[in-house]
């Protein structure tokens, strides 16, 4: 038999789909093909293709790691990194063990913990600053069940309160920063860390330099040898009532769980802004307390002096003893750099593809990484460094070079049209009610806490030159460490000694006038201060790819296609057999 359509030869045609099943088949074929599509790596499809490397380090810095890492997934990067500290992050890059490290020191400082200088490891390496950040004093205080959010010291309560000398919220040091609150008699719980920290290098640094008294004192007491300069472990000793605990997560966590009221701690700033906690403003050379926003922290790194010497193993390394003793009004004085750690040859599993990922990376952080800096709790880096960090990674074998002089596609925050860093340029000057000695406490919350603190009318402050009070360590009173360091002959009043002009000063004092919520100028009960209800918060993460990206696009074509497969022949089935029936019945 012979067919109308028959192939050449003879023979039964290729079978064909009924027209009635042509359509849910095509359906189905392009669901498929959808679906297919979402089970591959999407984010490849945004660019090149890169190995996964890994890194271990610093948890100061961690949160803007994490983020960058989450968000260069939709550059086909995956990147891991173990937040487990700066000396863990140095040990490991060290033996070879991850393919970058990060730190807020370098290798080649002597701990006083040990008194042995760290060796560099015998790899290649380079350092390079990769986010800016204060660290900051996050604390837990209650007055009358209120949480306190704009506590107030100075550089010498600082040290008092980590050195074991200050035990009760109320003690006078604490008093005199803050003459505007009801301070309770609380007892005052440090909460430090348990594990080697960058964060605990840069605080005992800082102590070191600016209350070597107090703090040599405390080492002292805790068995170590004097004099005790930095150190990444922080000594403690049974029964002082210090608590210490691991990680940047795990010192900011204890001090803002119920039973932490009293805690106060020493970590990286983002970490209160993400837990909606308050943190203490610091008195700052020229007699302003002041929050560790990112502007405060860009003023006061304009003073920092950067090892520029390119042939030097410590190059791009920071110096921050002016940061220390800046007198501008506006600056943050425990500001610093933190830094990656490159590799510079092909050695200890390094290849040029993990190179060219590693330098993808970098240049993303040194430019859009930066964008979101400020919103969480760092610092954008400055113009210089952005262009000194190129250097750093084209030194990285496999890594794409490009031209530091050229910065007009890096989308870094600090660089301006005229090459200024326009976050310095507009950092805002602090309110007289920050001066030491104003007229009044300022009642604004600071860090994650934004809630005011009203404070009593007429609370004046320590006159500009008054002390903190307390005895010094054997120091003249005209020293600004109180403690025989004789480093500032001019002093700024926040030492320890008990000069002729300690004290309160002659406007200072705690006031006895009414509790007044300065915002809105309402009366309030006397003595209750308070910085409104609990806030209890949780570390938050922001998406990588846009809501509205080519994954969300296609997953939301899948489900339209596979719901047209599921109802779409049942309706063209009782359609096509109602035409049958009339043309039947027209018959």
């Amino acid at each position: 038999m012979l067919y109308p359509n028959a192939a050449p030869g003879g023979g039964r045609p290729p079978a064909r789909l009924p027209r009635r099943t042509r359509w849910p088949t095509l359906a189905t074929g392009l669901a498929l093909l959808l679906a297919a599509l979402l089970s591959l790596d999407m984010p490849r499809a945004y660019g090149a293709s890169y190995v996964k490397i890994s890194g271990t380090g610093s948890s100061w810095s961690a949160n803007a790691i994490q983020e960058w890492i989450s968000n260069v997934r939709q550059y086909g990067m995956s990147v891991n990194y173990d937040d487990s500290g700066s000396s863990q992050g140095r040990k490991e890059f060290r033996h070879g063990t991850v393919d970058f490290g990060v730190s807020e020191i370098p290798y080649g400082l002597k701990d006083s913990a040990t008194g042995q200088t760290e060796a560099p490891p015998k790899r290649k390496y380079a350092y390079m600053p990769i986010v800016a950040g204060g660290t900051a004093f996050m604390y837990n205080l209650e007055i009358g069940g209120r949480k306190v959010t704009n506590l107030r010291l100075s550089g010498s309560t600082v040290a008092g309160i980590f050195t074991g000398r200050i035990k009760y919220w109320n003690d006078k040091a604490v008093r005199a920063d803050n003459p505007g609150l009801n301070l309770p008699r609380v007892k005052v719980v440090p909460v430090v860390r348990s594990d080697g920290s960058g964060t605990s290098a840069q605080f005992t640094e800082w102590m070191s330099q600016m209350h070597g008294g107090q703090w040599n004192d405390y080492c002292r007491k805790a068995g170590r040898a004097t004099p005790c300069g930095m150190t990444s472990n922080y000594p403690t000793m049974p029964g002082s009532g210090f608590i210490s605990q691991s990680g940047s997560q795990g010192v900011s966590s204890y001090v803002r769980q119920d039973h932490g009221i009293g805690a106060i701690t020493y970590v990286e700033y983002s970490y209160a802004r993400n837990a909606r906690f308050p943190v203490a403003k610091v008195l700052n050379k020229s007699g302003y307390y002041v929050e560790p926003t990112a502007s405060s922290v860009a003023v006061a790194l304009t003073e920092a002096d950067i090892n520029d010497n390119e042939n030097s193993v410590m190059y791009l390394t920071q110096i921050l003893d002016k940061v220390y003793r800046d007198r501008d009004k506006r600056t943050y004085p425990l500001s610093s750099y933190s830094y990656i750690i490159l590799p510079t040859k092909l050695e200890e599993g390094l290849t040029r593809a993990k190179g060219k990922a590693i330098g993808a990376f970098g240049h993303y952080f040194l430019c859009q990484g930066q964008q979101n800096a400020d919103d969480l709790g760092y610092s954008p880096l400055p113009k210089n460094l952005v262009e000194a960090g190129y250097e750093q990674v084209n030194k990285v074998p496999g890594a794409q070079k490009k031209d530091p002089g050229n910065l007009r596609d890096c989308e870094n925050p600090t660089i301006g049209p005229d090459g200024t860093n326009t976050l310095l340029k507009n950092a805002p000057y602090p309110p007289e009610c920050d001066r030491k000695g104003g007229p009044r406490q300022c009642a604004t919350g600071t860090g994650g806490a934004k809630e005011s603190t009203p404070v009593k009318n007429g609370g004046g402050g320590a006159g500009p030159d008054g002390g903190s009070g307390g005895p010094g360590a054997g120091g003249p009173a005209a020293d600004d460490t109180g403690d025989g360091g004789g480093r500032v002959a001019d002093g700024d009043g926040s030492g320890d000694g008990a000069g002729s002009d300690g004290g309160a000063g002659a406007d200072g004092g705690a006031g006895d006038g009414a509790v007044i919520d300065p915002e809105t100028g309402e009366v309030l009960d006397s003595g209750t201060g308070g910085a409104g209800s609990e806030v209890l918060g949780t570390n938050v993460g922001i998406g990588a790819e846009p809501t509205w990206g080519l994954r969300t696009a296609l997953m939301l074509l899948s489900a339209a296609m596979l719901l047209g497969v599921v109802v779409t022949p049942p309706v063209i089935s009782r359609y096509l057999d109602n035409r049958r029936r009339r043309r039947g019945r027209a018959a």
